[in-house]
């Protein structure tokens, strides 16, 4: 753990100068902001505080784009290492494959956490500031940025496999975005056409719920909009009530990090120094 707390610190010096740091935060920041003030109107109109009203909001906002800062945090984490040439000499040095992936995994978690946590932070304040906000708001507010944080830790993982297996970070780069295209945007696109098609066979009743909740980004929405109650997701995809199990868009949640985190370091352990 020495060696990769020595890479996390490494990395995390990488960021602040690469501003990844300051990009991360002032996006968050910005758009908390923006989705705060801009939630007086919905809230008089539901009879509800602002808190509820900008937790839904970032609930749709982190969705798109904690996924994007942790593929564009982690997608050069070892094609850009290699493509410089510091990835043979790091292992050319007696440390394990995992102490370098954990190293690059806490930097980068730290750094989105730190983002989500003065976004989200200061849009609880500002409710309150304005409107005052109710317990099951602020319950709902520490619920969305622990999910985001996992939802984050996720994408990190991906981007790590996916950058283990090219050379070079333009590629890296190309593939990232890619993933984060059918993943976020297109998969929920797709899951609607087979709706439409299905017409309320076997597929909407059995399948789909299982098809949504593999993915991480609809299982981060199904936790912090409704979970296992009847809830229209932003994409307009409608879960059935108890179609699934309870707490299994929890569960997902919480095994998608290790095992897409087994998987980058499998891929990892492929490259020879």
């Amino acid at each position: 753990m020495t060696a990769a707390f020595a890479f996390a610190r490494y990395d995390l010096l990488l960021a602040h100068r690469n501003l990844w740091a300051a990009i991360s935060i002032g996006l968050m920041t910005l758009f908390a902001i923006v989705l705060t003030i801009s939630g007086s109107a919905p809230a008089g109109a539901l009879g509800v505080d602002r808190l509820t009203v900008t937790v839904t909001s970032l609930t749709t906002l982190s969705i798109y784009l904690v996924p994007l800062i942790a593929l564009l945090l982690s997608f050069d984490a070892i094609a850009g290492e290699r493509d410089r040439g510091m990835l043979a000499l790091i292992l050319s040095y007696p440390v394990s494959s995992a102490s370098f992936l954990i190293g690059k995994f806490l930097a980068h978690l730290i750094t989105l956490a730190v983002a989500l946590a003065i976004g989200f932070g200061i849009a609880g304040i500002l409710s309150v500031a304005l409107d005052g906000a109710s317990p099951a708001s602020w319950k709902a507010l520490f619920v969305l940025y622990g999910s985001a944080v996992l939802l984050g830790a996720t994408f990190l993982g991906f981007g790590y496999a996916i950058s283990s297996l090219v050379r070079h970070p333009g590629a890296a780069a190309g593939l990232v975005i890619g993933l984060w295209l059918i993943g976020i945007v297109l998969y929920d696109l797709a899951l609607l056409g087979a709706l439409v098609a299905d017409d309320g066979g076997f597929f909407t009743s059995k399948l789909f719920p299982w098809l949504l909740v593999i993915n991480p980004a609809d299982a981060f929405r199904l936790v912090n909009l409704g979970g296992s109650t009847s809830t229209l997701l932003a994409s307009g995809l409608l879960v059935p009530q108890d179609a699934l199990p309870a707490l299994m868009p929890q569960m997902a949640l919480l095994l998608w990090p290790p095992v897409i985190g087994y998987i980058a370091w499998r891929l990892f352990r492929r490259i020879e120094p």
